[in-house]
């Protein structure tokens, strides 16, 4: 059974990079009818925090995919410390007393880079047990082979064949010197006890790989396959990072911006992959059965941001086509969380007649706060008074306008079609085309030129409402 994982630590906001990798597990899950595990490697005490932590939760509960099983690494240490004595037993590790101070790992110098301590690899087990007795601190080491030429090697399955000679890795640390596992370790025994049979992630962790079998191998199991995905990049070629780039490589930006959960998936999956149709708009279901590591492309995708504007132009295009393709039902759902947010008190209903009217003028749900505005508010912000004057006319012919349509709609029926004749009719009557009497009436209503659909307008906003708001504008016009 295929069992995938997305396991992020609780340094910081969910990047979009591991958004992609959750997605791409998902994906990839629900396809093979598999498991996806959420597992959150929270071993390193020092940087995580319970603000990290939300911020992963709320971006992925924001994404709506949802998982199959949930595990903690904190709730895991005695299994790791179990796991590692036992690798020590075969063999496969020895301790390193070395002062971290006087042998730092993984650090150049100028013999080379740093690969082991040999005096400490080549200690006795007589010496190293009387050492550890005694209290002297040490750190449990993973002993690579050196003696054999051997390489080791894997197929990537995005990458292809891989291949690292064992004398080019150091001896890492499963265990640190107070007892806490590496992250190598950690995730090497949960990804064995979990039975992952894919491990996804970004590219960045490739090199691991080569460290991370050599542990399988130590616990007695096989190695889950290994896909490795394109890191996502800045337009100057930058990998993405949060340190550099800031909100921009946020997953919460894109929420608080007003995005579609599903058309932002939908987005990232576009980044670093594609279907083989070259398909853009798809669907959740659509993006489980199309999905499949031979669409992954080896190179890096890049994220198309500015200074002055985090968002993407094709995720922007994404989301409004979305919104365009909503039911106006579903929509209005969505827009009614970010109405209230802002303040306003409309009853759903009225939103439900409002939504139609601006569907395809947005791009964002938070543009409902400014195509919208005008109909969540008892008075209107002041307009320049040169907008009711009709295109080719002028004030007096405006006032005009205002006027006799103040009286035609005392009486007219307020729906679409018996304000369209009405109003068309006192337009014959006072010898303006229908675009002059309209402009005064949308400024008047609206207070702009560019609104929805008048007629649907005037009918959502009711009599009363496009009363005084004409006899605002006819004062205006008389001052």
């Amino acid at each position: 059974m295929v069992r995938v994982r997305f396991a992020p630590s609780p340094t910081g906001y969910l990047h979009i990079g591991s958004a992609r990798t959750f997605i791409f597990n998902w994906l990839f899950a629900r396809r093979q009818k598999g498991a996806m595990i959420l597992r959150i490697d929270d071993t390193d005490v020092e940087r995580n925090t319970q603000a990290s932590l939300d911020s992963i939760f709320n971006g992925l509960n924001w994404l709506d995919l949802g998982w199959d099983e949930f595990y903690q690494q904190s709730d895991r240490l005695e299994l790791y410390r179990v796991k590692a004595w036992e690798i020590f037993a075969r063999g496969y590790a020895y301790r390193d007393f070395t002062p971290m101070n006087a042998a730092p790992e993984e650090r150049s110098s100028e013999a080379g880079a740093w690969l082991c301590n040999p005096e400490m690899r080549a200690l006795s087990a007589e010496e190293s047990e009387r050492r550890a007795a005694a209290g002297e601190p040490f750190v449990l080491r993973f002993r690579v082979p050196r003696e054999t030429e051997r390489r080791v090697e894997f197929e990537d399955l995005v990458y292809g064949a891989q291949s690292k000679a064992c004398d080019d890795i150091e001896d890492f640390a499963l265990l640190r010197s107070n007892g806490a596992p590496t992250y190598h370790h950690a995730s090497c025994v949960d990804d064995a006890d979990l039975r992952i049979s894919h491990v996804v992630r970004g590219q960045d962790h490739l090199s691991n790989t080569f460290k991370h079998i050599l542990i399988f191998e130590a616990l007695g199991v096989d190695s889950p396959l290994f896909a490795h995905l394109p890191l996502l990049i800045a337009p100057d070629g930058a990998k993405l990072s949060k340190r550099k780039h800031g909100p921009v490589v946020s997953v919460m930006t894109y929420k608080d911006a007003g995005f579609l959960p599903h058309s932002y998936v939908n987005f990232l999956c576009l980044l670093g992959w594609s279907p083989k149709d070259d398909r853009e708009k798809m669907t959740r279901q659509e993006l489980i059965e199309v999905f499949s590591f031979e669409g992954v492309n080896r190179s890096n995708a890049v994220v198309n941001f500015s200074e002055e504007d985090p968002i993407d132009p094709k995720a922007l295009w994404l989301n409004s086509q979305a919104i365009y393709a909503l039911p106006v039902e579903e929509l209005a759902a969505h827009l009614a969380p970010v109405v209230a947010a802002a303040g306003f008190e409309i009853a759903p209903e009225k939103l439900l007649k409002i939504t139609p009217l601006i569907q395809e003028r947005i791009k964002t749900l938070n543009d409902v706060l400014t195509v919208a505005d005008f109909f969540f508010v008892a008075e209107l912000a002041d307009y320049d008074t040169g907008e009711l004057t009709p295109q080719k006319g002028d004030a007096a012919m405006a006032l005009r306008v205002l006027e006799r349509a103040r009286v035609a709609l005392e009486s007219a029926e307020f729906t679409h079609d018996g304000l369209d004749s009405v109003l068309r009719a006192e337009a014959t009557a006072l010898g303006v085309k229908a675009g002059q009497m309209f402009q005064p009436i949308r400024v008047a209503v609206c207070g702009r030129k560019v609104a929805p659909p008048l007629f649907e307008t005037l009918e959502v906003l009711g009599r009363e409402t496009c009363l005084v708001r004409i006899d605002q504008a006819v004062r205006k016009l008389r001052n």
